[in-house]
């Protein structure tokens, strides 16, 4: 089979704390995923090979969240560009073309997924799967000629709020599309996303073997919150922000907290409490629920071997078995590579600062 492209894209910790919903951070662990052309004609649709984490446990055919977020993106495309059809699916409440029609159409089509993002562990593994679905899906739609594809037709700001209507909020798929420490706020279609620079961290990762759906997590949360929490939050995620931003270790281990979705979530894990205990103990910073959980994520200088040994131990004695990775955040957001162009996609905002750098550049040159 011949690869048409692949797309690297990081696992990333959401919430951070008191950012409920509206911030992440991406981290050097990477999902990649291949789009390729067979010679299986007649199959029943595109096929999915799962190598690494899930490779026992995830579809293999047009179920996969990839091929469906794919599939499922073509046919929105190809509604959006044909308003003929588009009013007509209007009025009979179907689609111009069917997805199985689409599915018969790219049957020669195969994914291949090596994952290294444990699933369901509140490091945004369905984030990389949404996002490789739709890169897949514009690729295709647009017969992308090179890995830039997406900022040469102005398609990344579209990405990201079609990852975050998909995912149902940004603070995954922000980083892991754009890399580093994003903010995110969304509201209907409207996606409001910023980058905040901030210097590379080593933390610990610590993911137990416990089912807990993010949409199982939601629903353990409170309807409404009094005022005292929401101004607790507010206050919180913004002092977490600037401690990231700066380094400052201090402000990070004093402003970590919660009041919104931690102390609903957290007595639910089994031995999760202990373990943030035993991280603490063990000289970490400040450790929060990634993303709805079950993992943990800490912050650390030192020892982060030591503390996810630590918090295993406390996972163990629970009756839960635990691993632990130690990574550095990243700066860097999804990687496209298509023959011999690879691109990095970056937001916006980076985008005209370098264009801003490279005409002061030229400007002064013609001085």
């Amino acid at each position: 089979m011949s690869r048409i492209l692949s797309v690297r894209i990081p696992a990333t910790s959401a919430n951070l704390g008191p950012g409920f919903d509206s911030m992440g951070l991406a981290l050097n662990l990477w999902n990649t995923f291949e789009l390729r052309a067979g010679d299986e004609a007649g199959r029943n649709g595109p096929a999915v090979t799962v190598q690494g984490e899930g490779a026992d446990s995830l579809p293999t055919d047009a179920t996969h969240l990839v091929i469906q977020t794919m599939l499922e993106e073509l046919e929105r495309i190809d509604i959006e560009r044909k308003p003929h059809a588009r009013r007509r699916a209007i009025v009979n409440r179907q689609s111009s073309i069917s997805q199985s029609s689409i599915v018969n159409s790219l049957s020669s089509l195969c994914i291949v997924c090596h994952n290294r993002v444990p699933c369901a562990s509140g490091l945004g593994s369905s984030s990389t799967a949404v996002l490789a679905g739709l890169i897949f899906a514009y690729a295709l739609a647009e017969r992308a000629k090179d890995a830039s594809f997406l900022e040469k037709a102005g398609l990344i700001d579209r990405v990201l709020h079609r990852a975050a209507q998909i995912e149902g909020h940004g603070d995954n798929v922000g980083p892991a599309l754009l890399g580093g420490l994003i903010v995110v706020s969304s509201q209907g279609d409207s996606v409001i996303a910023q980058r905040v620079p901030m210097p590379a961290m080593r933390v610990v990762v610590c993911v137990p073997s416990v089912s807990l759906l993010t949409r199982e997590a939601r629903a353990m949360l409170p309807t409404q919150l009094s005022r005292a929490d929401a101004v607790f939050n507010i206050g919180r995620a913004l002092l977490i922000v600037d401690a990231l931003r700066t380094g400052n270790a201090g402000l990070l281990q004093q402003a970590m907290g919660d009041r919104i979705h931690e102390p609903y979530r957290l007595p639910v894990i089994p031995g999760a409490l202990d373990a943030r205990r035993r991280a603490l103990e063990e000289g970490a910073i400040a450790v929060s629920l990634s993303g709805a959980g079950p993992g943990l994520l800490v912050f650390a200088n030192r020892r982060h071997r030591r503390i996810g040994q630590a918090m295993q131990a406390a996972f163990a004695e629970a009756g839960v078995a635990a691993r632990y990775w130690v990574v550095d955040t990243t700066d860097q957001g999804a990687q496209i590579e298509m023959g011999d162009s690879v691109a990095q996609v970056t937001p916006t905002s980076m985008r005209t600062q370098s264009a801003r750098a490279a005409q002061r550049k030229h400007t002064r040159r013609k001085r």
